[in-house]
């Protein structure tokens, strides 16, 4: 009679149980069947040398492992703890009475020593969700996967620890985290803080401003004038992490294979600074065996393209549908994986190749027509997504040596949760719309209704300033999220001037 242990796969950002069957029956080789990949089929090699140096006999007979739903692609060496004790179970090494009531996972090294494995997260909830007691999984992995409540999680080290465990001959710990305690401990675990930026106060209002609406910002100014400072703060004024978010932000961390051994749970948002040399699959997601990209590794949080125009242009296209949607779908022939990409877009540029454009003290040696060619490397449906575009200038030196403390981050963030507080009432009955930049053109035009006078002070900004046409519901927007940082009903003219300020790049005059 075969003998059934359990394991788990990750598809996308969700765990499926897989049954691994091992038979031994008469004869010399080693099988192994169910959609195996390279990985996959190497672990007899693995498994062997482990059972043969933790002192236990490796059965020199026709061995078939099947692993079940057999048209599921298995990948990856997660399944080697599962296929050992198997192996073990049906040679009459270990008592299998238990084995139906654990889910097993692990990497086994030639010593038996067990590996860290991807995807703990989502495998412990998949395997609660299945009725098992308990998970046993390599030790390194235990505190990510022991966030799910009510399923004892064991986190061992060595294949010798499951065998003792199965035959009761030795009791295994269970691991214990507190997901709501270690959330609420690591919530406001911030290096950075607004108070440590002299100066910039137009810029820190813009990026108030994008933290309070969701919306996507680009900060266009000379070098050294604090830009990439100024957006690795910016994720310190989002409001904070809850614990659905902070769960379904973890699993895509878990996924990929980026928690340490310490972390349990995300508690804060991610800020993710991809190179400009990164490769649209990169960005995005995908590969052979598809992984998620630096789009769905920022959901919840903050992607920053610093130096946008440096980026490859194909790289920058494929973010367009990801920007709208909010999630990717990754298609293979026989399958495919959707991975949320729910990110604010923080860009960072230079006026020009030389850096100077624009400025208030240095001369741009850039030709005639450089200045725009450079600029033409960002598409107009990308910049159509970004929001706000916030002019920097460099701060000068009376400002960067005051001793005036500037407002701190917890102060700003203050007002920006009040704002979304608004947004959160005002959108209870919409499905997927959390924060003003996420409206639809239909709910702008309920939404975001002006006066006759703001009507006016609308079409002579667009004729004055040459603004474009998809500037129009962008504006409103704005606005609108301005309108909620002021804890206005209305939309007022006050409200519609600075969001009109925000639309640089929109301008006929800029760049010539």
């Amino acid at each position: 009679m075969p003998v059934k242990t359990f394991g788990s796969s990750v598809y996308g950002v969700e765990a499926t149980t897989i049954t691994v069957e091992v038979n031994i029956s008469s004869g010399t080789k080693y099988f192994i069947v169910g959609l195996p990949d390279n990985a996959v089929r190497e672990s007899l090699l693995r498994v062997e040398s482990a059972i043969t140096n933790c002192g236990y006999r490796m059965p020199r007979q026709k061995i078939v492992v099947n692993l079940a739903p057999a048209d599921i692609r298995k990948e990856g060496s997660s399944y080697d703890l599962a296929i050992a004790i198997g192996i073990l179970a049906e040679s009459g090494q270990i008592e299998n009475a238990r084995l139906d009531k654990y889910l097993i996972l692990g990497e086994l090294s030639l010593d038996g020593d067990i590996q860290s494995v991807k995807g703990a997260l989502p495998i412990s909830i998949q395997a609660k969700r299945d009725g098992f007691e308990g998970l046993i999984i390599p030790k390194a992995n235990a505190r990510e996967a022991a966030i799910v409540k009510d399923l004892q999680v064991y986190g061992v080290t060595n294949l010798k620890e499951v065998v003792e465990f199965f035959n009761g001959d030795t009791s295994l710990s269970t691991t214990v985290v507190d997901a709501r305690d270690e959330f609420l401990y690591n919530i406001n675990n911030y290096e950075s803080d607004f108070s440590d930026v002299k100066g910039q106060e137009n810029i820190k209002r813009a990026l108030e401003i994008a933290a309070a609406g969701g919306h996507n910002v680009i900060l266009i100014g000379p070098p050294g004038a604090g830009k990439t400072m100024l957006a690795k703060r910016l994720p310190t004024v989002l409001p904070p992490l809850n614990l659905h978010e902070a769960l379904e932000t973890t699993k895509i961390h878990s996924v990929a294979g980026k928690l340490a051994a310490a972390d349990s749970l995300m508690t804060i948002r991610p800020f993710r600074s991809p190179h400009h040399t990164i490769s649209d699959v990169a960005l995005v997601g995908g590969g052979a065996h598809p992984q998620p990209g630096e789009i769905s590794l920022a959901h919840n949080g903050v992607l920053f393209l610093d130096e946008l125009p440096e980026f490859k242009r194909t790289v920058l296209e494929v973010m367009r549908q990801p920007l709208e949607e909010r999630r990717v779908t990754i298609s293979r022939a026989k399958f495919s994986v959707d991975y949320p990409a729910s990110f604010m877009l923080v860009a960072s540029m230079n006026p020009c190749p030389c850096g100077f454009y624009n400025h208030p003290e240095k001369e741009c040696v850039c030709g005639p027509g450089v200045v725009q060619r450079y600029l033409s490397k960002v598409s107009g449906p990308l910049l159509d997504r970004i929001d706000l575009h916030v002019e920097v200038t460099p701060v000068d030196f009376n400002e960067l040596s005051s001793d005036r403390k500037a407002e701190a981050s917890v102060l700003i963030r203050e007002r920006v949760i009040r704002a979304r507080e608004i947004q959160t009432e005002r959108f209870k009955d919409k499905a997927d719309v959390y924060a003003n930049a996420q409206m639809s053109p239909k709910t702008v035009r309920e939404i975001c209704r002006i006066s006759d006078a703001g009507q006016q002070l609308l079409k002579k900004a667009m004729e004055k300033l040459g603004l474009s046409a998809r500037a129009y519901d962008r504006i409103l927007k704005v606005s609108r999220t301005i309108a909620d940082l002021d804890s206005s009903d209305e939309i007022t003219l006050e409200h519609l001037a600075e969001a009109i300020h925000y639309r640089s790049l929109d301008r006929d005059s800029w760049a010539g």
